[in-house]
Order: C-alpha cells, then structure tokens, then sequence
C-alpha cells in the first residue's frame, strides 16, 4: 500500500476520535473497503504478471549455464505433487537466495503455484514489493511422443482457462489428451509456452524427440539439467550441449531448472 494512502486513513481514523458514531462508522468502512480493493488490484497484478510469456521470452533469451539455481529456476516440485517442499517454503528459499524469476512445476496441478503467489503477496505488502522474485505459472505434463512417455513443461498460461484444466486434475492424462501435439496446443491456447523437460532422460534418442517435438510447435528445451544430480548444481556438460546444439538448429529457447523434488531448491532430491 502508498504511504500516502497509509496516511489518508491515520489522518481518517484520528478524525475519527472527535466525530459522530455514525460518521465514524461510515469513515471505517470506507477506508477498509478502499484497502480491500488496493489489495485485490495488487493481487490481480501479480496473476498479470504470472502469465506474462513475453517477459519470460526475455529471460529466456539470457539464460545460460550459470543461470540457476542462482539467478532463476524453471522446473521445481511441492507437496502438492511428488515434492517434500510446502510451496510457501520453497517460495521463502527462493526469496532468500535473491533469485529473480521462478516456477513451480507441480505434475499436473498448479495448486502449488497459487499457495505460493499468495506467500509472495503477503511478504509483498510487508515490505518492498520489487525486492521479490517474479513468479511464472507452470506445470509438468506427462505427455506421447513418438509412443514415449515424456514431460512436458507448460509456463505463463492462464491455468483458469477451460483447454488447461483436464491436465491440472492431479494425474496422468490418458488418451488423446495425453499426446504430444494437444498439450502443446493446450499450453498455446492458454497463453503460455510449452518446454520439453530433461530431453536425454527418456527412452527415445534426443536427436529423434526434439526434432519432433519441435514439429508440434514446442517453444523450449530443457537444455540445463543435471542429469547426474550434482551439488553444487551444475548441467551435465555432454547433454547439454547436444541440446543446445539441437535448440538452435529448430530456434528453440533453451531453459533451466534443478526439477527439485526435495527441501533444498538448489538440488533435485
């Protein structure tokens, strides 16, 4: 809130102490109905800028193999699906390491990312609100390519939107709603950007899962990824350049992220 809105309702309530206890009752509810709308335009903002994929295409244009965990991180889990972290925990590491940007990447729910936007609004109006790190939506699809199981990162979409919600129901999609080419297109619809996760984890070859994927209309790889669960994080060199390699023949953004499933953000377990 704006100190001189903080202002407004001191000076209200001491004018408060002299007048009728009509006009104070009428002087009380005016001032919170005010802070109740102040609070729901700060809300209404921060789920703005939660889909915002053209400001994400900008990070995404400078990531590199340093970028996490200490600067952003795309690809994390909470409770509210197979990770140990309560989001509001994880959203708590992320302020303390003073990372700019992340995600949560629940399978199949984004309830994770609603607890932590309403964490990250509470600590906003305790202190400076541009001091926190920008929060994107995600979520982690299991999807068929090419008859294999692979996951699939959806980011900066509207998870209200009706396309988005058979995959936000806590479980695997099965049927046509599970292939490759409609999650993509549900993430499209939606607004958002869909990433094909940890690309050399899967029993296809790379080389034959991304030239597919970027078919489909994938926007992103998840070129950093430490295949071998290092700590300190760092990607796995050989992967990741054969990835890279691969993003810039199909002009594909190149993401990262430690796909924590444990209670520390800058590792996976």
């Amino acid at each position: 809130l704006s100190v001189g809105f903080v202002i407004l309702v001191l000076s209200l309530l001491n004018f408060c102490a002299s007048a009728p206890l009509s006009l104070k009752l009428k002087l009380l509810v005016f001032s919170e109905a005010v802070m109740v709308s102040k609070i729901a335009q700060a809300n209404y903002q921060s789920q703005q800028n939660s889909q915002n994929h053209v400001a994400l295409k900008q990070v995404w244009h400078t990531i590199e193999a340093d970028s996490c965990p200490t600067f952003y991180n795309f690809h994390m889990h909470t409770i509210n699906s197979d990770g140990k972290l309560p989001p509001e925990d994880l959203a708590r590491q992320a302020v303390n390491l003073g990372l700019k940007g992340f995600a949560i990447t629940d399978h199949h729910s984004v309830l994770g990312y609603y607890a932590a936007q309403a964490w990250l609004e509470a600590r906003g109006r305790e202190s400076n609100p541009n001091s926190l790190p920008y929060l994107w939506t995600g979520v982690e699809i299991t999807s068929n390519l090419l008859d294999t199981d692979v996951h699939i990162l959806g980011y900066a979409f509207n998870p209200q939107h009706p396309v988005m919600q058979i995959y936000l129901q806590g479980e695997s999609p099965w049927g046509e709603n599970a292939e490759a080419v409609n999650v993509i297109n549900a993430i499209h619809q939606a607004g958002g950007l869909a990433v094909l996760a940890h690309p050399a984890r899967y029993k296809r070859r790379l080389e034959e899962l991304i030239p597919a994927a970027a078919k489909l209309g994938i926007d992103g790889l998840e070129a950093y990824y430490s295949y071998r669960n290092t700590f300190p994080w760092q990607p796995s060199p050989i992967e990741t350049q054969k990835v890279k390699d691969l993003s810039e023949k199909y002009d594909l953004f190149n993401t990262c992220g430690t796909d924590t499933h444990g209670l520390d953000i800058r590792k996976r377990i």
